[in-house]
């Protein structure tokens, strides 16, 4: 560390203001997105070092503290997701999604199963082609030959049916 120079200023200030304006043209580098940190690093002290005013020396030592604060942010930022994320927490969510997806499919299938049911329903006195009708109520099959009318089951007299081919 030097002494305070003629205005009263200490030799590191120009370091630190050299540090902002190498900070502030690397993360410029870093937005447009087409560099990694090391190489907006290199641009930004390039062009600060045509500039004049500061040895490479200077320029190195500058480069590796933000290098070093931007890791140390990055280390810093990555801590607090990791503990935003639990992972306790991610799993239930996506179990209870996998829940609520799983209980809708199978309310739709449901309903669908009901449909398909109810189109293979069929009730006496309704015509139908050839093909077996068993009795929803006992189970007793009736084999229709041709094309006729729904009589009631033989079995047990009732009147509702299902189709089968």
């Amino acid at each position: 560390m030097t002494g305070p120079d003629k205005n009263g200023k200490t030799g590191e200030e120009p370091e630190v203001s050299y540090y902002d304006r190498m900070a502030e043209r690397t993360a410029e580098l870093l937005e447009e997105g087409r560099k990694t940190l090391d190489e907006a690093l290199q641009k930004a002290k390039d062009e600060l070092s045509r500039a004049g005013g500061f040895t490479a020396e200077q320029a190195d030592r500058v480069a590796e503290w933000i290098r070093r604060d931007v890791r140390q942010s990055a280390d810093k930022a990555a801590h607090a997701v990791r503990q935003a994320v639990e992972p306790q927490r991610v799993v239930a969510g996506a179990q209870s999604l996998l829940a609520r997806i799983l209980t809708g499919t199978a309310d739709a299938l449901n309903d669908l199963a009901q449909k398909a049911e109810q189109s293979l329903e069929f009730k006496t006195g309704e015509v139908t082609s050839a093909g077996s009708l068993t009795c929803k109520e006992c189970g007793a099959e009736m084999h229709m030959t041709r094309t006729a009318r729904i009589p009631p089951c033989s079995k047990c007299h009732k009147t509702v049916f299902r189709k089968s081919y």
